[in-house]
């Protein structure tokens, strides 16, 4: 079976907007700026490698599920999937600090 080359997830809605406002946040916003704090560390020692490198790619490169896919050798569907448990994992987490 071969790789569908026109597979686009551009991961919209609340929950991709706010992890972007969080990341974008201003350095004078305190509240924010601890809130991206302990999102980085929740990266950083909370997920799966896979998990953390596609993360990054998606959101602090800007690549899309596709690109990212073609750099890690798996399917886009695949990478989708685990930005989607990745982001889970991730609120679940967070929602104790917010």
């Amino acid at each position: 079976m071969s790789k569908r080359e026109t597979y686009s997830d551009t991961f919209t809605g609340a929950a991709d907007s706010g992890i972007r406002k969080i990341i974008g946040c201003d350095d004078d916003d305190e509240p924010a700026r601890k809130l991206r704090s302990i999102m980085l560390k929740v990266i950083n020692n909370e997920l799966t490698t896979r998990q953390k490198e596609i993360i990054m790619l998606y959101y602090f490169r800007g690549e899309d599920t596709v690109a990212i896919s073609e750099k890690l050798g798996i399917s886009p569907q695949a990478v989708s999937q685990m930005m989607s448990r990745a982001r889970m994992k991730m609120f679940r987490i967070l929602q104790y600090y917010i």
